[in-house]
């Protein structure tokens, strides 16, 4: 494997221009400077090729510049690319119907749509808390659902989220998210970790600080993103569920970054047999337009006129893009992120038996994380052997993103085929090794 020379001379000036030009409060990972892409693979502006196994985090479900997908947002553009949600037009409505068709439980679904994952957390806070007239939330430690003055006062990934904007929306109370490989409760005999963190949710949060009474909601990723690419237990929703119901709580699923195909099911919340009340989507939605969808039971979105509303809600490039989108992935893609999903999973196992620095592997369909460690016993996070590994694939030709403190996650687009996983775990394993010989791991 040859190392690329990154960034080249065109990327180099380009950084030196955004530096002086762009916030610096965005999280910029590692100087890539894209000029285009196709399918899995990608091209710096220095004419360096790529393999994408990031996504754009997750979002370009349906692969760079799918032909289907560019046609249907050129159709849409020709005919007209704003309207305003004060009115009406046809492909809002097509995109709401087959997001009702999907929609992860039996009732009839209504969608409000937005521009970002963000904003349909935003739309879900809001509407909880119209339906039930309740003002607290129950939200999970290493959560993240947006930076708005709502979203991030459940976001619990990064302490840097919250510094400097206190105070943040009164009424959220974080509990441990079921992470099984760094428990923090203690387990009864027989309980699985998941009904263990949802008994503390009864018998703690509620008996000695809010009265589950007066909760409108507990919002929660089924598979936690940023927090590390977290699989909870399974016992886990249906204890949630269970507890949502006893005490007239709606359950919002956050599925903005595990939605639409990528765990090889519509939602990842249905690997578990369990029906929520609300599911904020957006990411994957309309492979990398922007557009975000609250969708929620119909007797759930009761809220009058004028009660939310946004400019370019129903945008219709944005729904073009997405049911363009929707329909590749229910003809293909679905079932390929599960078949190449479990293949991308063997092979990482395979590779982790090889490597000491890598603690654990973990995700479904095409929704994985390598947890890095500095020892397998100890479990001790390996964070700066992970931010070795993220650069070393970077500088040979493998687009790859950390997560939590010290996970790789793996979220290429859901047309990737064997072919792709193979060339991508060779380079990503050439940059496990070198990251551990420079850290002394054998």
């Amino acid at each position: 494997m040859n190392k690329l020379n990154v960034p080249g001379p065109k990327a180099q000036a380009i950084l030196e221009r955004d530096q002086k030009a762009i916030s610096s409060s965005y999280p910029r990972a590692y100087p890539f400077v894209m000029d285009h892409g196709k399918g899995v693979e990608v091209w710096d502006v220095d004419g360096n090729r790529f393999l994408d196994m990031m996504a754009g985090i997750a979002v370009i479900s349906t692969g760079h510049a799918h032909p289907r997908v560019v046609k249907a947002v050129q159709d849409a553009a020709e005919k007209f690319m704003h309207i305003s949600s004060d009115f009406y037009h046809e492909g809002w409505v097509n995109l709401s119907e087959k997001l009702d068709q999907i929609a992860p439980f039996k009732e009839p679904a209504k969608v409000f749509l937005g521009n970002s994952g963000t904003e349909a957390v935003e739309a879900a806070i809001k509407l909880a808390k119209y339906k039930t007239q309740r003002q607290n939330f129950i939200a999970f430690t290493g959560a993240f659902h947006g930076r708005t003055m709502g979203a991030v006062s459940f976001t619990a990934s990064k302490s840097t989220y919250h510094h400097g904007f206190y105070p943040l929306m009164p009424g959220v109370t974080h509990v441990p998210y079921p992470n099984e490989y760094r428990p923090v409760l203690a387990r009864r005999a027989g309980e699985d970790y998941g009904e263990t963190c949802v008994r503390f949710i009864e018998e703690e949060v509620f008996a000695r600080n809010v009265p589950g009474e007066d909760v409108a909601g507990i919002i929660i990723e089924p598979i936690q993103g940023e927090g590390g690419y977290l699989v909870p237990p399974d016992g886990f929703f249906p204890a949630l569920r269970a507890l949502c119901d006893k005490y007239g709580i709606l359950l919002i699923v956050d599925e903005v970054q595990s939605g639409v195909g990528r765990t090889g099911k519509w939602w990842a919340v249905e690997h578990w047999g369990v029906e929520p009340d609300i599911v904020a989507s957006a990411k994957g939605i309309a492979s990398g337009i922007p557009l975000g969808a609250c969708i929620a039971r119909e007797s759930v979105m009761t809220w009058p006129k004028g009660a939310h509303g946004n400019t370019y809600g129903g945008n219709p490039i944005a729904c073009a893009a997405s049911l363009a989108t929707l329909k590749l992935v229910e003809e293909r893609y679905l079932a390929n992120a599960v078949e190449v999903g479990q293949y991308l999973i063997d092979a990482l196992e395979e590779i982790q038996a090889r490597h000491p620095s890598m603690g654990a592997v973990r995700g479904k369909g095409l929704m994985v994380g390598v947890e890095f460690v500095k020892d397998k016993n100890t479990k001790e996070p390996g964070d700066e052997i992970r931010n070795a590994v993220e650069r070393n694939a970077f500088e040979h030709g493998l687009l790859a993103l950390g997560c939590g403190k010290s996970t790789i996650r793996f979220a290429p687009p859901l047309c990737i085929e064997r072919k792709d996983v193979d060339e991508g775990l060779e380079i990503f394993e050439a940059a496990v090794a070198m990251s551990e010989k420079s850290h002394g791991l054998k």
